[in-house]
């Protein structure tokens, strides 16, 4: 039986902290020795990706609007992840998205910003949920396992957008790789001049962390993710629906996946364009495992991946360093975070979470 003692109750809560904060500083010692080894100075990369980043108005605001879609789907994949399903196919849901919102746009034309606006919104969240959901049944019908479902259905959609691009879509007159005509005024949300930035939008992923933060942590749905998460068929012999369930975690996770899509589309390109998930799918993965599958970690994690992301695009100009360096930032910070749960029992998929 272990005694703990009041030496022992300060030490734990200092060792955790330790732990929290050591894949950061050992992600960003490898960091810079990778800088170091390629002969470019660590302080003047830190700087110029502070400046990439936040160094004046319209950069911090280029970091705001990569915020939203990458927490939109980071949140979505704490729903599947939660009920241990690997939902690698949200980059396909984020492009069903895009797709679901031009379909409004080009279905509805005419109508005035306020009737229009949320026809597109719903769109996009109906065909990434719909996406999302046929990963799912893939898994539950087929006995097809969610991660090569998604993959496979990854290669479909981006198939599809470009079909749609090069054919029925395409601009009058011509075929081209910029992507379909653009979107009239009205389909687009609105944004703080000189910014990409929509209030809008921000608000819409506000209201989505909420939701699914309650959802997670106080609802007895939420509890019933989790016991699938934890043994699916303890949670099926305790009568909980587990194929339904699953279901609807992949269709909710495909849902914002689609509103992401549709930030894409009516805020960023003003267009579908071919690569219209910019990555955000992948890289929400990386957030939701940083976060411990943890709802109120997840804004401001995806935020500092933002940032990574939008600083580390002058480098290659700047210094002659591939823009990509973020990318090794966040992936090897993501690997050390996991690797410390797992080295604490923790890092895995169905553990107990918020």
């Amino acid at each position: 039986m272990a005694i703990f003692t009041p030496a022992s109750r300060l030490t734990r809560p200092l060792i955790r902290m330790a732990l929290a904060a050591l894949p950061l500083g050992l992600s960003l010692l490898f960091t810079v020795a990778i800088v170091v080894l390629v002969g470019a100075p660590p302080l003047a990369v830190l700087q110029r990706m502070l400046d990439g980043a936040f160094g004046d108005e319209v950069r911090r605001g280029d970091v705001v609007a990569a915020w939203v879609p990458l927490t939109l789907c980071s949140l979505g994949l704490l729903l599947t992840f939660t009920a241990g399903l690997w939902n690698i196919g949200i980059e396909g849901q984020i492009v069903l998205g895009a797709i679901g919102a031009t379909w409004a746009v080009r279905t509805f034309p005419g109508l005035p910003a306020p009737v229009l606006l949320p026809l597109v919104l719903l769109g996009a969240a109906l065909f990434g949920a719909a996406w999302g959901w046929l990963v799912g049944a893939l898994k539950v019908y087929g006995n097809v396992h969610e991660i090569f479902g998604g993959l496979g259905l990854n290669f479909v959609a981006m198939g599809l957008t470009n079909y749609l691009i090069f054919g029925p879509w395409s601009q009058p007159g011509r075929a081209t790789v910029s992507g379909t005509e653009p979107y009239p005024p009205d389909a687009w949300l609105p944004t703080l001049e000189p910014l990409r930035v929509s209030p809008v939008a921000v608000a819409l992923t506000l209201l989505v962390l909420l939701l699914i933060y309650v959802s997670l942590r106080g609802t007895t749905w939420g509890l019933q993710l989790k016991a699938i998460g934890h043994n699916l068929r303890s949670a099926f012999l305790l009568g909980i629906r587990t194929q339904r369930q699953m279901l609807l975690a992949f269709a909710l996770c495909g849902a914002c996946a689609g509103l992401a899509g549709a930030v894409q589309t009516t805020v960023t390109y003003h267009r579908l364009i071919p690569s219209i998930s910019s990555g955000y799918g992948y890289l929400a993965i990386l957030v939701a495992l940083l976060s411990a599958f943890r709802a109120v970690w997840v804004a401001p994690i995806a935020f500092l991946f933002a940032a990574l992301s939008m600083g580390s695009r002058p480098l290659q100009i700047e210094l002659n360093l591939d823009s990509s360096l973020g990318g090794v930032i966040q992936g090897v910070l993501v690997l050390l975070v996991v690797l410390t749960q797992g080295l604490r029992g923790i890092g895995n998929p169905s553990a107990d979470r918020d």
